[in-house]
């Protein structure tokens, strides 16, 4: 054999693990890359090498499970075979993966195993010189696909180096496979002797071609679902634009080889446009009657929100072509804004989805990909749309305040076509190329604020504030659903268990202090576990208990009265079946199951000294009291603001001990030398309480004048008193937002009075009038009115002296 120059490989190799196939030095295989290691290799070293020796890799045959989610590398066989990498393709069908075409050069055998991760790399010895090979055994085609009991003993087929091994190891398995497949045809029903091709064995015992019989089937029945598939979408009744582009799809797919990765791309584009609802769409049920019952029966309160629901349903009675509109429900969590949409859909007899935006940072989830890239699919619009099967469906877009910005784009400026009804009917995206109708869909969104979304997409949404319940609303909703809700889950009836009114508004004012109703659920959930397990316990007992052990228990100590009252226990109850009888949950029942009251009031405590006040915060989750405590000592006449405040709110204080020093003679102010000048050897320190809380915004100005003023007067504000409004240097009170907000907050306190702008008077139209009757409300303009009403029997003011200028 003449000796050449031989090929050598690298001494270092990446590591390819397959377990489709096994290559042989000179032979081509085809392989696909799903694995993160295999799909990692492919990257780092494949698409981003710029030199021969980069696309050089090692093929190592993975006799592993391949269906192993394993993170450990398996064990490696020792043999392998240096393969250059002739082609890398892309797709993303049934799931993102790369397909490889490689050529065997020459075997190696695996030395020491450098490094596993983020994909194994080896020393290797090479074993055989490619010229050899290439000279002496050129196939002159590749193998076609080969039998698992081939691939099951090419294993060992690759540990023989020596030529003369190969050949006897590996023409007995041919032989073997040939016969099979011969018989294989037997069976089968005769075709066309043109059309079959048997795998022969020639004299010289080379392999010359092995193609599968069932080859043409194949192709017929991929012509067969294209035909099909060209006649879904000519019935699809997709816009003409649509029409045009998928028949030169189906024109381009049947020219196509179906192992094009290609080929399964437009595919499934073509699939998805069939399964649009182009034209197909539900007929809404417009009797206003049903759907206010129906609304009345799902939701309690919330008056505003379904007067426009029920707006849209008349207008549409009278005019079918209307528009959907673009609706934003802002409210505090707990409160009803997505459970709400839900019902619209089924008042209008419509379907429904809901797409979670919160966290999206990807403008390509509203877009969707453009089929060029790997692992494309349409975004989350057109997805909705797939899936709901009708072009006028409701979306409840959720956590719309809560959208990201990434490189990959802002999402926020992606809806703003979604949510444009100029715009929508003609909304594109990215992945179909073509436009789509969105003018019939009814886009429902929901927030906690309205600060986070951007002023272009807040224009073109129309805004319906959902504030938080008052203590008879969540009484209510209580009884009416959430009680019923619980006892269905946890497998009670009201024959075993009764949560009087007076016990629900025990959990709503000691156990809970939310806008919202979520974690009174939560509560009446605890009470019905622990009830259960008392149920279950005495389902288990042969034998009936006495009556004083109903309402004693080693893990559970609910509270049953004694005597048989009306509502606990009947007067004709048979005192010896007392697990029979309804388990009443009264405040004692509620300190043993729910522990002892989170929230007490501790109002009047608090202000029981000078330099204490209550103000109104609002926050995304609903309104809040705030207490401003206020404290001086000898100093420079520093300022000390504590209590993680923003910037806008050490303004105010700022602005407050400002007006007080300017005003000190007028009120008799001053500090502890007797200076009217406050800050004088004086230091001030300001701190507002849940210091973990960041707090902003110039709605405390007010609240700390009255702080200040208290704290250099030594007068003690009213206790039942709280207060909200910003101010300016002239001791004027301007109008602030949340005001709903902030007075249920207050009525939650059991506060009496509260102080607000002047300006805001008009706010307290959309407060439930049993609040109202509840409160008594201060309007003021100015901080005299404030005072005056922050403090028993007014805040002394000396009388100002005026000069009056006449002219001549």
């Amino acid at each position: 054999m003449a000796e050449g120059s031989a090929i050598q490989i690298p001494s270092r190799l990446p590591l390819l693990l397959t377990h489709e196939g096994v290559l042989l030095p000179g032979s081509t295989m085809r392989t696909s890359v799903d694995s993160p290691r295999n799909m990692q290799l492919v990257r780092s070293r494949l698409l981003k090498g710029t030199s021969l020796r980069s696309t050089i890799i090692g093929v190592i045959p993975n006799t592993s499970d391949p269906t192993s989610d394993c993170d450990d590398l398996p064990s490696l066989h020792r043999i392998g075979t240096a393969a250059l990498a002739v082609q890398v393709v892309g797709s993303n069908w049934p799931k993102p993966h790369y397909t490889l075409l490689v050529t065997g050069l020459c075997r190696f055998q695996i030395l020491q195993l450098l490094k596993e991760k983020p994909y194994p790399v080896a020393e290797v010895e090479q074993l055989d010189r490619l010229e050899e090979f290439t000279n002496q055994h050129k196939s002159e085609e590749e193998l076609g696909e080969l039998s698992e009991q081939f691939y099951k003993y090419a294993v060992q087929i690759l540990d023989a180096v020596r030529l003369e091994e190969r050949f006897k190891m590996t023409i007995p398995l041919l032989v073997r496979q040939i016969e099979g497949l011969k018989l294989l045809q037997k069976t089968r029903k005769p075709k066309q002797d043109d059309d079959k091709r048997i795998v022969a064995l020639r004299p010289n015992r080379r392999i010359n071609h092995i193609q599968s019989t069932t080859e043409d089937e194949e192709e017929e029945e991929d012509h067969d679902d294209v035909v099909v598939l060209e006649k879904k979408i000519r019935a699809s009744n997709m816009s003409e634009q649509a029409l045009k582009l998928c028949l030169k799809e189906i024109k381009r797919l049947k020219k196509m080889p179906q192992s094009m990765p290609e080929y399964a791309l437009t595919r499934n584009y073509l699939e998805l446009m069939v399964e649009l609802p182009w034209n197909k769409s539900t007929k809404d049920r417009l009797e206003i009657r049903a759907a206010r019952i129906l609304l009345d029966n799902d939701h309690y309160a919330m008056e505003k929100l379904k007067k426009r629901v029920l707006e849209y349903l008349a207008v549409r009675q009278l005019k079918n072509n209307l528009k959907g509109p673009i609706l934003c429900f802002v409210g505090p969590p707990g409160v009803g804004k997505t459970s709400v949409g839900r019902s619209i859909a089924k008042t209008l007899g419509r379907e429904f989805h809901r797409i979670a935006l919160g966290g999206v940072c990807d403008q390509s989830d509203i877009r969707g990909h453009r089929r060029t890239y790997v692992g494309s699919m349409p975004g989350r619009i057109i997805n909705g749309l797939k899936t709901v099967g009708v072009n006028n469906p409701v979306f409840l877009l959720d956590e719309v305040d809560k959208l990201g910005k990434s490189l990959q784009g802002d999402p926020a400026a992606a809806l703003l076509e979604v949510l444009d009804p100029e715009q929508n009917h003609s909304f594109t995206d990215h992945y179909l190329n073509v436009a789509f109708d969105l003018s019939q869909v009814l886009f429902i969104a929901t927030a906690n604020t309205t600060a986070t979304i951007p002023p272009a997409l807040l224009d073109r949404m129309e805004i319906i504030q959902v504030p938080g319940y008052t203590q008879e609303e969540k009484i209510e909703i209580a009884h009416r659903h959430l009680i019923p809700k619980q006892l269905e889950q946890h497998g009670l009836t009201p024959q075993q268990i009764q949560i009087p009114q007076v016990t629900t508004l025990d959990i709503i004012t000691r156990y809970t202090r939310e806008a919202g109703v979520r974690s009174l659920d939560r509560k009446l959930g605890a009470i019905c576990r622990a009830v259960a397990v008392k149920v279950a316990e005495g389902q288990h007992k042969e034998t009936k208990p006495d009556r004083a052990e109903v309402g004693e228990g080693e893990d559970c100590k609910e509270h049953i009265t004694e005597d048989a009252k009306p509502e606990s226990i009947s007067d004709t109850a048979d005192l010896a079946l007392p697990p029979e009888m309804p388990i009443l949950i009264d405040f004692h029942a509620l300190k043993d199951i729910l522990g002892p009251p989170m929230y007490e009031t501790e109002v009047s405590e608090r202000l029981s000294q000078p330099g204490v006040a209550i103000g109104l915060a609002w926050t995304p989750l609903g309104g809040e009291i705030m207490f401003v405590e206020a404290s001086r000592m000898d100093g420079e006449g520093q300022l000390t603001l504590t209590g993680q405040l923003g910037d806008v709110m050490k303004e105010s204080a700022h602005l407050a001990i400002s007006w007080l020093r300017s005003n000190a003679k007028r009120y008799q102010l001053t500090n502890a030398s007797g200076s009217f000048d406050l800050l004088d050897n004086t230091d001030i320190h300001l701190h507002f309480p849940a210091g973990a809380v960041t707090k902003d915004g110039p709605s405390a100005g007010v609240t700390i004048v009255t702080c200040l003023a208290s704290l250099f007067s030594g007068r003690l504000v009213c206790s039942d008193v709280a207060m909200t409004g910003e101010i300016t240097l002239r001791g004027l009170v301007l109008p602030v937002g949340g005001i709903k907000d902030k007075v249920l907050a207050a009525h939650r306190a059991g506060l009496k009075r509260v102080i607000i702008p002047q300006r805001n008077e008009k706010d307290l139209e959309e407060i439930a009038a049993n609040v109202r009757q509840d409160l008594t409300f201060v309007m003021a303009s100015c901080l005299d009115e404030v005072l005056n009403a922050a403090f028993d029997g007014g805040f002394a003011v000396k009388p100002r002296v005026e000069r009056l200028n006449s002219k001549l």
